[in-house]
């Protein structure tokens, strides 16, 4: 007598309305990067006989405002991909800034609540940003659990804790398909110097100069990639000392990038030159840069920009000639009370003139007469 047929189990089935739905949740959040516009190369004017080239890649222009649009809508790909985003999920993120924003924006679109956690001093105009965009805000007294209480919050509702902090060097394909690097390059085709001396930009999760620096490997560029970091946050003596171990235990005034400890998703080994940045430098900067172009910025886009001038400063006393791409993260108007608030400057000790006077004399001389790059 032969034996009884075994029962086949198959634990990974997905049945035809899960992927029905996932399949149309991409489609959605594709769909989105599908009709809007790339974003903007814009110039900033230095002297035409210096042969060198300063541009902004202008990241406030997504529909969330910033860089972290791109961030998010790799994210929600990564987890819908990998199965971890199903129909009705509640998605939790770590986050009191421009990524919330821009995950509580996907989450609407495809019809799924938002919990940003984030710590209890958070201002209510950002708490506002992020319900304006479908989500609600889940406030911690002591911002060092914020992690863990986005984990422990994910798991109590069934739901998805995005964790942008580990994910976001592998959720954007740094090979290209259209990723923030990729659009630079294809920006610069026609310009005098197509092949940048330099990509300038600020590390928060590390993702975007992670893309960026494996981008420039993989296409085999020569471009040089240099992160800058404001004061207090773990990345820049992290990566001085190959030291991912080191926490600082404050947080950064310079919201979107400096972070207290080395996050994973930081990549030390794709980058070329890290420059500390006073964060009175970095509020400078972007007054300074709407005074020479009427455009305004967050106090992220400063620190790149500051470092941007003394790279420039270098190239002019190299005689080298070339282009240097900053990014512009998010708009000004988001700050107008803090970067923009001459009484909040002041309250933070913050000596702007002396840096103003600093980017006048880089911008019209080509001279750096500011502090040596740490």
């Amino acid at each position: 007598m032969s034996a009884p047929a075994k029962e086949i189990i198959d634990l990974n089935r997905w049945n035809r309305a899960e992927r029905d739905w996932v399949i149309g949740a991409i489609g959605t959040v594709t769909a989105d990067a599908n009709r809007s516009a790339d974003t903007h190369l814009l110039t900033v004017p230095l002297p035409h006989q210096w042969g060198i080239q300063l541009y902004l890649k202008d990241e406030s222009t997504h529909p969330t405002g910033s860089l972290k649009h791109r961030l998010a809508r790799s994210l929600f790909l990564y987890a819908l991909c990998n199965g971890w985003i199903t129909e009705g999920s509640a998605i939790v993120e770590a986050s009191s800034g421009s990524t919330a924003v821009s995950e509580a924006y996907f989450a609407r679109l495809l019809g799924l609540p938002f919990i940003a956690v984030m710590p209890a001093t958070t201002s209510a105009a950002k708490i506002a940003m992020i319900e304006r965009e479908g989500g609600t805000c889940h406030l911690v007294t002591d911002p060092v659990t914020i992690y863990q209480e986005s984990a422990r919050l994910a798991d109590e509702l069934g739901g998805h804790f995005m964790d942008q902090f580990t994910y976001a060097e592998r959720a954007t394909d740094w090979r290209g398909n259209n990723n923030i690097a990729e659009s630079i390059f294809d920006q610069l085709a026609y310009e005098p110097f197509p092949i940048p001396e330099w990509i300038v930009t600020g590390a928060g999760t590390g993702g975007t100069s992670a893309t960026i620096g494996r981008f420039l490997r993989y296409h085999r560029r020569h471009t040089r990639l240099c992160v800058v970091d404001p004061e207090n946050s773990a990345f820049f003596p992290g990566w001085k000392h190959r030291d991912s171990a080191i926490r600082t235990g404050h947080a950064s005034r310079i919201e979107g990038i400096g972070r207290p400890r080395f996050e994973p998703s930081f990549i030390p080994t794709v980058v070329d030159r890290m420059i500390q940045v006073p964060d009175a430098a970095s509020v400078a900067a972007v007054r300074f840069l709407r005074s020479i172009t009427g455009l305004t910025a967050g106090a992220s886009t400063g620190t790149s920009l500051f470092a941007a001038y003394r790279l420039i400063c270098e190239m002019r006393a190299e005689n080298t000639r070339g282009s240097i791409v900053a990014l512009l993260c998010d708009p000004g108007d988001r700050y107008t009370d803090t970067y923009y608030s001459d009484s909040w400057a002041a309250h933070q000790g913050f000596d702007l003139e002396s840096y103003l006077d600093i980017l006048h004399t880089a911008h019209t001389t080509g001279k750096w007469l500011g502090p040596p790059s740490r």
